[in-house]
């Protein structure tokens, strides 16, 4: 144990090593697992009070994280602020192209990269992970265009290792569900509308206010395709009715139960289907 406990500390001197000659730094922070670890290694390297987590708040954001975000913050005795980044307002980003996240993390790491220029931090951190790196994720694409540092990656630090880390330091998330932008439950080339959003974040409070830990809510036009985790299937056919009863009340026509329960990324699937209709991309 005692061998393990000092090659976790050196993980956390390697990551702290990334950031502190930057001086400062100003956090990209969602309050996922990732990005709280990177900026409680962001504490522990740099001076108190060169540290300023910001969080971006819009319709794709699930307004109870915004709560545990600011409550984890204040924590650690770091600054916390809030942005809207309005990814919305961009017609590139609204159509849901299959590169939308490269138009969202463009413009929030634009905004971030501005603030932390006019402030004086020496730089930006995010949350990204080496696993992140393998998988399809444009917004990488922005991230590295505009020298957004991510340390968690460039040591290699998959998700793993992440909530290992995480549990370490206590973090409260060490254990939480993945969770992504509202954005990911719609499948590409489908419009996002601030109307659409709305029953998506309704649907999934709604959920997780009944206890449900891993829950998607997939909005395809009047259905919506509901994932849970494998060990909570039981229980979501169990309450079908009153979960039926509660996403109709959200606006949906129709509710199905994904049978294969949740999985990170399922509407991706559709790029890789045989034969299937080119999706749209926007250069970026």
């Amino acid at each position: 144990m005692e061998g393990r406990t000092s090659k976790l500390e050196e993980r956390l001197e390697e990551l702290g090593g990334s950031i502190a000659p930057r001086g400062s730094a100003l956090v990209a922070f969602s309050g996922g697992v990732d990005s709280s670890l990177a900026l409680a290694v962001a504490a522990r390297a740099l001076p108190e009070g060169r540290v300023l987590a910001v969080t971006s708040n819009n319709e794709t954001y699930l307004p109870s994280e915004l709560d545990l975000a600011r409550e984890f913050a204040a924590s650690i005795g770091v600054e916390h602020r809030v942005v809207n980044t309005r990814e919305l307002d961009d017609p590139n980003y609204a159509k849901n192209p299959t590169n939308r996240c490269y138009f969202c993390k463009s413009t929030l790491y634009s905004d971030l990269s501005e603030m932390a220029g006019e402030q004086g931090y020496g730089c930006v951190v995010d949350g990204a992970n080496a696993d992140d790196e393998g998988d399809y994720r444009p917004g990488r694409k922005a991230a590295k265009e505009l020298g957004v540092l991510s340390p968690l990656s460039l040591l290699g630090v998959g998700k793993e290792e992440v909530r290992e880390l995480a549990q370490y330091l206590g973090l409260p998330s060490w254990d939480k569900p993945a969770l992504a932008c509202l954005s990911s439950r719609f499948p590409y080339g489908h419009e996002i509308t601030p109307e659409k959003l709305a029953q998506v974040t309704r649907a999934e409070e709604y959920m997780r206010e009944r206890g449900y830990e891993q829950v998607r809510v997939r909005h395809h036009g009047e259905i919506a395709r509901l994932e849970v985790g494998p060990e909570e299937m039981e229980r979501a056919f169990a309450e079908r009715e009153e979960i039926s009863a509660e996403l109709k009340d959200a606006g949906f026509l129709y509710v199905a139960l994904d049978l294969g329960g949740y999985k990170s990324g399922s509407l991706n699937a559709a790029l890789e289907k045989p034969g299937k209709k080119s999706l749209p991309v926007v250069s970026g």
